[in-house]
């Protein structure tokens, strides 16, 4: 059935009375916190704490407890510094520690007759800042009926370090991942623990923004993934090329002996702390790797052979993603990008092939020096590679491509900058979580957007009642306040030809 906001919903009973809800999982009972809207359950372990000699090594599974757990806690944030940005500590609360292998779990305080589906968030941060307890859940779920959960994963080095003495340790030869290993281990504990909390097994969505759109992408092409989830969402970070297992260990073995460590054992005898703050090492790159097990390929090539899982897929970006970064390097670091000083950015960033971006991207066409370098990052970093994935997927299964177009969504923040944000790289996730509070056209294309979402994760198709239809790629849903719209042109207004391989200009008349 249909609520009146054109949300998929299931029939429901009136919630128990009782000041502290209480399930059962596989490992013990857990007691949580009722809420108006949404019961939460938080600091849950998914894992085994991954310190001692489980550093670096896939997740183990979490030990048993008796008697109740107390849930209404979250636990550590995993290992990270420097996570302030525009929207807050990314962090969240509590302090960075290894042991935080911890998520969350929002549920609709209305008891349901069946079974609700899942939505499994993986938070971004570039792979080494965040954790899942600074996006509240209980929204989504409550206006969505579904069960969302959050969590946290190893980051940095303690997430992504490869290392020929780690290769050695595994009986398959590789090493780094474990961040992603992780993810796949909540993604389990969801299948086998959340039909305690009133989520359906067999109905789960996994979703992330930006590193994790990326890891949503990466779980798509990872034979480890099989069965894990039904849908998927990649909100700015779907397709962007990862080292090779071979350039990651050789990266890991020179930051392990500017440690003064030739092996593994003088690496996990070092601090915490002393491996977080040598990370920050300019020349180390914490990603995950293509090692050929756990991703066997690179994203694009997977999915041009159709090496990947055929579920349904909603992906997409910002009309504006690349301005934040350019307000981070220039405004908000105290300085301006000039005329003078915009080519000059571009030849640092593209070398040879500067004058041919500088002829299509002009100043006279954009506001500002920084509008026109947001334009560029925008295009070549997210629209262009997103729209490619969207393509590729489109051979082997339904695929749902959006642009958010709200050019106003980072307003509210008064940021000193001299030019207009636009709508940025994350600046949807509000809208998506029900956490908008702006003009009545903000708060009509946040109530559509959740729609869209939860309800893909419902029936694997986004509509809202009232709302435009959603169509399969080629057309874009443009999510604007304005009006939602469908675009056949999105391909030519980033200019693609200039950022993708010919074939995809060929198929798309780009």
């Amino acid at each position: 059935m249909l609520s009146a906001a054109g949300l998929a919903v299931t029939p429901v009973t009136p919630a128990a009375a009782a000041d502290t809800p209480t399930v059962t999982t596989r490992y013990g009972q857990l007691r949580g916190t009722a809420g108006q809207t949404a019961d939460d359950y938080l600091g849950i372990p998914y894992a085994a704490p991954p310190v001692g000699g489980l550093r670096w090594k896939p997740p183990a599974a979490p030990g048993h407890w008796s008697g109740v757990r107390d849930a209404t806690r979250p636990g550590n944030p995993c290992m990270q510094t420097g996570s302030s940005t525009p929207w807050g500590d990314l962090a969240g609360p509590g302090t960075p520690s290894e042991d935080c292998l911890y998520l969350n779990v929002h549920t609709p305080a209305e008891r349901s007759l069946r079974d609700r589906p899942v939505m499994v968030w993986l938070h971004g941060g570039g792979f080494t800042i965040g954790s899942g307890t600074f996006y509240d859940g209980g929204k989504l779920a409550a206006r969505g009926d579904v069960v969302v959960v959050t969590l946290n994963y190893r980051l940095g080095a303690f997430g992504y370090l490869a290392h020929p003495g780690l290769a050695g340790e595994s009986p398959e030869g590789v090493s780094g991942n474990y961040g992603l290993l992780d993810q796949q281990a909540a993604l389990r504990w969801v299948r086998q623990n959340i039909a305690a909390f009133g989520g359906d097994p067999g109905n789960v969505t996994v979703f992330g923004e930006s590193a994790g759109g990326g890891s949503v992408c990466q779980h798509l092409v990872s034979p480890r993934a099989t069965g894990l989830f039904d849908r998927a969402v990649a909100q700015s970070g779907c397709g962007f090329p990862l080292p090779t297992q071979e350039s990651q260990q050789r990266t890991g073995a020179s930051w392990a002996d500017s440690l003064g460590c030739a092996d593994v054992a003088c690496l996990r005898a070092k601090p915490a702390g002393e491996l977080l703050s040598a990370a920050q090492s300019p020349t180390a790159r914490w990603v995950p790797n293509v090692d050929g097990r756990i991703l066997p390929l690179q994203i694009t090539d997977a999915l041009e052979q159709g090496r990947f899982h055929h579920v349904p897929v909603l992906q997409g970006t910002t009309a504006d993603e690349g301005r934040l970064t350019v307000a981070s390097t220039y405004d908000l670091a105290g300085r301006r990008l000039t005329p003078a000083g915009y080519p000059v950015a571009v030849r640092a960033l593209y070398g040879d092939r500067a004058d041919a971006i500088l002829a299509r991207y002009p100043l006279s066409d954009h506001g500002s020096p920084a509008e026109a370098l947001g334009a560029i990052l925008t295009d070549s970093q997210f629209a262009c590679p997103q729209s490619r994935t969207a393509e590729l997927m489109a051979d082997h299964t339904r695929s749902y491509q959006y642009e958010f177009a709200d050019r106003g969504a980072m307003d509210h923040l008064n940021l000193p900058v001299g030019f207009p944000l636009g709508a940025p790289h994350g600046s949807e996730i509000r809208y998506v979580f029900g956490g908008v509070s702006g003009t009545p056209a903000q708060n009509a294309l946040a109530d559509r957007m959740l729609a869209y979402w939860t309800n893909f994760a419902h029936t694997g198709v986004p509509y809202a009642v009232g709302a435009p239809r959603w169509h399969q790629y080629p057309k874009v849903q443009v999510l604007a306040p304005e009006a939602i719209t469908a675009s056949t042109t999105f391909p030519q207004d980033h200019e693609c030809d200039l950022w993708l391989p010919s074939d995809h200009a060929d198929r798309t008349g780009a």
